[in-house]
């Protein structure tokens, strides 16, 4: 597992406006966070990176990662540009994140043009310093060691959707013995988590917000989560959540919820 990644990081999902995705990610940094997480197809790239020029804290104190979208898996070895290529669509995103060293960049889905030629981009990316870290996104098990038998460089985390209802119990087992960080997106399970009783019973118990609990869930069962929002005030609630202490009997009710629902399932998704 990295240690490289942070807790808790800001979600950019659907943020696009320009003034509305850097103050985000301003406020995000101002509050604590110290890992921002982007994606080529969230078409917000230039906007995190210019963020994260706006503020204070140096870019090396910051854990950036993005992801590579279905239509740009492919790779060319020739050396000739493609713009649908992985390695130049790579060095596209580092330079509208406007950063030396992408710290994490993801295979956002196996979908596609995924292949060998996709994880042999990534080799090269890691060994010419353009990124620090390979990982991947919504793969299953069987997926991330196949993945990690053909990746030269290390493999060191998988993204996946993370929730009161959907608690990815046989993924984080799998994590903890592949030796990778579990990075888990929509961590309140699109708001929906937030109505559940056990959690708010939890909430109750600790002082805390549906919220912030639904996050320390996600850091006490080991996984890394990173909540999305716009608002500064909910990015600074979010944040909180460090210093929400869960027991085993707090995680346990949480997870033993009956109800479960996968929120995020395109049709290119691969066999859950």
């Amino acid at each position: 597992m990295s240690d490289e990644i942070p807790q808790i990081g800001l979600g950019t999902w659907k943020n696009k406006g320009q003034e509305t995705c850097a103050e985000a990610v301003e406020a995000a940094l101002d509050a604590g966070y110290r890992h921002i997480d982007t994606a080529q197809i969230y078409g917000n790239e230039r906007h995190v990176g210019e963020g994260l020029q706006n503020s204070d804290v140096p870019n090396d104190e910051v854990f950036v990662a993005t992801k590579i979208w279905n239509n740009n898996l492919k790779y060319d070895k020739s050396g000739k540009k493609h713009h649908d290529d992985a390695y130049e669509s790579a060095l596209r995103s580092r330079d509208l994140l406007n950063v030396d060293t992408i710290d994490l960049l993801y295979v956002h889905w196996p979908a596609e043009d995924y292949g060998d030629g996709t994880l042999e981009a990534l080799d090269r990316l890691y060994d010419e310093g353009v990124i620090e870290n390979v990982g991947v996104s919504n793969f299953t098990p069987e997926l991330v060691r196949e993945a990690q038998r053909k990746l030269d460089a290390p493999l060191v985390a998988n993204q996946v959707e993370m929730h009161p209802l959907l608690p990815q119990d046989e993924m984080l087992d799998f994590a903890d013995d592949a030796g990778i960080d579990v990075v888990a997106y929509s961590p309140l399970g699109r708001g929906k988590a937030l109505d559940l009783p056990e959690v708010q019973d939890v909430a109750e118990k600790h002082d805390a917000t549906p919220a912030q609990v639904c996050v320390a869930w996600s850091i006490e069962r080991g996984a890394k989560p990173i909540p999305k929002s716009e608002n500064p005030d909910r990015i600074r609630e979010n944040y909180g959540a460090l210093d929400v202490s869960l027991d085993s009997d707090d995680v346990e009710k949480i997870t033993s919820v009956d109800e479960r629902e996968r929120l995020i399932d395109p049709g290119f998704a691969p066999d859950w």
